[in-house]
């Protein structure tokens, strides 16, 4: 079953990559189409909009411009309701990344790619599209005393170029706060990027974050822009900062220390500009931990401390959130308006929501989907009866086994490419597979 009910177009030309590109993805998303040539475009926009495109940016043999992409990104850009789109390239220097971003590229990729970072911009970049209002504070949806006083205090951080890091459970909206604080920034007409930290390997932390230069290792073919780089003049968003190694957080720390950077293979530092916001789910006491994370580099971070309260402690906001999310996924699914059934609302504001907002706009989505009565009912957002829950218990046992005979599988897989080097055909080899069937199972366990 797919994770997301997403549709993610792949435009790229390169048959090879694109394929790639569609193996990875189709396990995880509803719909993935690939197009390998821009006038092929207009069909498929015909059948409707994706959700996020990627894009490559060169598509006649020989150019390297990024010229035919910058032109497509405009025009994908320019519709009624335009996909989120992460530009794709082999040529990513610090210029042609920066100018595709601020024509309204959430990211960019350079290829070829590392599957757990393709995988975690796309998360990221679909999380950033979920509905909500489009700018600053009207983003945080409710009227709660706990949320009033959380937008009073972004309102008087915003525009200070103090580091603020925002703390709260997972799904509580730290990214929307974020962007919240971006947007009533005195640099909110530059971009502001989101970089996940716990998914990002510490072997390419410094390429991702500083970039790299072309020779400076070996699958460095061409210059490549790092996250500061392209966020200069707007806001860097480190997400699970908490989730950081100790040898990288003291790098970061460096570059905070100094506001520069040195490229991987570069010969001399460049300045940065940019305002950095973390933020991690991690209790605040832990931070102060020395053996997990580094004191100096908190002290760096936390200049301004936010804390987002979890959707149990700010339950008045439910009403609204349902309304909002409800509203937003019947237009998105062309599915009739629905009212609560009695006793819905009561059931939905008094569940504990461990998910928090991310969960209940899941649950919304759920329901606009499944619901086939008059109104909306408790089991229609997956709230457990009496009898769901027993189901689950029971299913407690057998979950565990799957899990250990993917565990075994994965370190079979692991060993067998460490046997041989990393070597795709001798691998298959070792485990009497065929290669694709190894490079599903690669896809499979995250290698």
């Amino acid at each position: 079953m797919p994770e997301s009910s997403a549709h993610v177009l792949i435009l790229e030309d390169d048959a090879d990559v694109a394929c790639a590109a569609e193996l990875l993805l189709k396990r995880r998303y509803a719909r993935v189409s690939t197009v390998g040539q821009p006038t092929q475009l207009d069909t498929l926009l015909a059948q409707g909009v994706p959700d996020l495109v990627l894009l490559d940016l060169n598509f006649a043999p020989g150019r390297i411009d990024g010229a035919e992409g910058l032109a497509l990104l405009d025009k994908l850009r320019s519709l009624a309701r335009p996909p989120a789109i992460i530009v794709m390239t082999a040529y990513a220097d610090v210029a042609l990344a920066v100018q595709a971003l601020k024509r309204g590229a959430a990211d960019f990729i350079t290829k070829p790619w590392d599957n757990a970072r393709l995988l975690a911009a796309i998360q990221q970049t679909l999380a950033q599209r979920s509905p909500a209002p489009a700018h600053g504070l009207d983003s945080l949806i409710g009227a709660s005393p706990a949320l009033r006083a959380l937008k009073s205090m972004i309102a008087s951080v915003a525009p200070t170029e103090a580091n603020v890091m925002i703390l709260g459970e997972n799904g509580v909206g730290k990214e929307l706060v974020a962007r919240a604080i971006h947007q009533a920034s005195r640099r909110a007409a530059g971009q502001m990027l989101a970089v996940d930290m716990g998914a990002l390997p510490e072997s390419t932390f410094e390429s991702e974050l500083f970039g790299h230069r072309k020779g400076a290792f070996t699958d460095a073919r061409t210059d490549r822009a790092g996250r500061f780089q392209a966020a200069s003049g707007g806001s860097l968003f480190l997400d699970e900062i908490g989730n950081m190694p100790l040898g990288a957080q003291a790098k970061l720390l460096t570059v905070l220390e100094r506001r520069e950077v040195t490229a991987v293979g570069a010969d001399r530092p460049e300045a940065i500009d940019v305002r950095i916001i973390s933020a991690t789910n991690l209790e605040e006491a832990r931070l102060f931990d020395p053996a997990l994370f580094r004191p100096d580099l908190l002290f760096r971070l936390n200049t301004i401390v936010l804390r987002v309260p979890p959707l149990r402690e700010r339950r008045e906001d439910i009403p609204a959130l349902l309304a909002h999310y409800l509203a937003h996924y019947q237009q998105q699914y062309q599915k009739p308006p629905r009212d609560l059934a009695p006793g819905a609302l009561q059931a939905l504001c008094s569940h504990r929501w461990p998910g928090n907002i991310r969960a209940l706009r899941h649950a919304c989505e759920r329901a606009v989907i499944l619901s086939l009565s008059d109104a909306y009912q408790p089991e229609d957002f997956g709230l457990a009866t009496p009898a769901a829950a027993a189901i689950s218990a029971a299913a407690v046992t057998l979950a565990a086994d799957t899990y250990q005979l993917q565990a075994l599988e994965r370190e079979t897989v692991a060993a067998a490419l460490g046997q041989s080097n990393g070597n795709i055909s001798q691998a298959a080899k070792l485990l009497g597979v065929s290669r694709a069937a190894l490079y599903r199972k690669l896809e499979k366990h995250g290698i």
